[in-house]
């Protein structure tokens, strides 16, 4: 058995979400110690919880320690295996991270994997869902990915709620020597729900702004819910849709843009005026195109498992984060 150090590196949720990936990939038992030690509250939360429990499903893995807050998990994962599964992550939890941790293994399934999963689509210390859509899935199709991901309702903290639907086609992954996708026009989507229409055009305006005094065309639809009840059917939004993208439990905004494999993006918040978000989200990408690497920062980090499974690839970046090296570790 494996035994890794949940303290090492970044020390957060990304150790357990790779190893538990990796763990399932190669049929090798882990244990994971000292989880999330160095934070406010360690041990496992309730999207660490639901990774945990999805991946297990899918391995019909041997599990001990899987109890809210544990500090040390133990995963014994048996063959990998298809079929639908429905997760609720219960709070605004983010569902980008959780599918970080559930694509890999997936894409070994001898059969298709469908995934319909509630909790937040777009929220703090995350990639938005539009970030894992238009930056993330496009570079994992590069590598042979088949994956897609559909937008049912946005969840944002606190209250969640939002819901995607992700179809995983068993693939091959295969080594990629990412290079730099030149392009001037920078795509978006500027988003909000149970707020009023003038903040997305905003955050739009903003950003559009931005990016033109830098030389960059912008092309940002909007997706404004006005008030939808908890629950209500959505539809897919993204590039070309505009207007209402149905019902949504929660209230908040946001605007992710996007151009070949970098990303940007800003969540709305009280008190923050729509103009900061939009122009905050037009920095953040600016930042990355402007360095000439081929890939973003936090592109960077995701990529390291399929490399690893590859055993082949390269990316420049404009820099190697934390959680970057963090996953090298853990993948070696």
């Amino acid at each position: 058995m494996l035994t890794i150090d949940g303290s090492f590196g970044e020390g957060g949720g990304q150790i357990l979400r790779t190893s538990i990936a990796m763990a399932a990939i190669t049929e090798t038992p882990v244990r994971i110690r000292n989880i999330r030690s160095n934070r406010p509250t360690p041990g496992l939360s309730a999207q660490h919880l639901t990774a945990i429990e999805a991946v297990a499903s899918l391995t019909d893995a041997e599990v001990s320690g899987l109890t809210l807050r544990s500090t040390e998990v133990i995963f014994v994962p048996g063959e990998i295996r298809g079929g639908t599964y429905r997760l609720d992550i219960g709070t605004a939890g983010s569902i980008s991270l959780l599918l970080q941790c559930l694509i890999p293994v997936a894409l070994h399934s001898p059969e298709i994997v469908l995934f319909d999963i509630t909790g937040g689509t777009d929220v703090n210390w995350s990639p938005p869902i539009d970030y894992l859509r238009h930056v993330t899935l496009p570079a994992l199709a590069l590598a042979g990915c088949g994956v897609e991901i559909e937008v049912l309702r946005r969840g944002y903290y606190p209250r969640g709620g939002g819901q995607i639907r992700a179809v995983i086609t068993p693939s091959r992954i295969s080594g990629v020597d990412f290079e730099r996708m030149g392009a001037n026009t920078i795509y978006g989507c500027s988003h909000a729900s149970r707020l009023p229409e003038h903040i997305v055009k905003r955050q739009r305006d903003a950003a559009a702004t931005r990016l033109e005094e830098h030389g960059y065309a912008a092309d940002i639809v909007t997706e404004h819910n006005p008030a939808a009840p908890k629950g209500g059917k959505g539809g897919k939004g993204g590039k070309g849709r505009r207007g209402s993208s149905g019902g949504s439990g929660s209230t908040g905004s946001g605007i992710t843009l996007w151009c070949g494999l970098m990303g940007g993006s800003a969540l709305g918040e009280r008190g923050k005026p729509a103009e900061v978000v939009g122009s905050d989200a037009a920095d953040s990408i600016i930042k990355e195109l402007d360095s000439g690497a081929s890939v973003d920062v936090y592109l960077a980090d995701q990529l390291i498992p399929y490399m690893a499974i590859a055993r082949a690839g390269s990316f420049t970046a404009r820099e190697l984060s934390l959680h970057t090296k963090t996953n090298i570790r853990v993948c070696e």
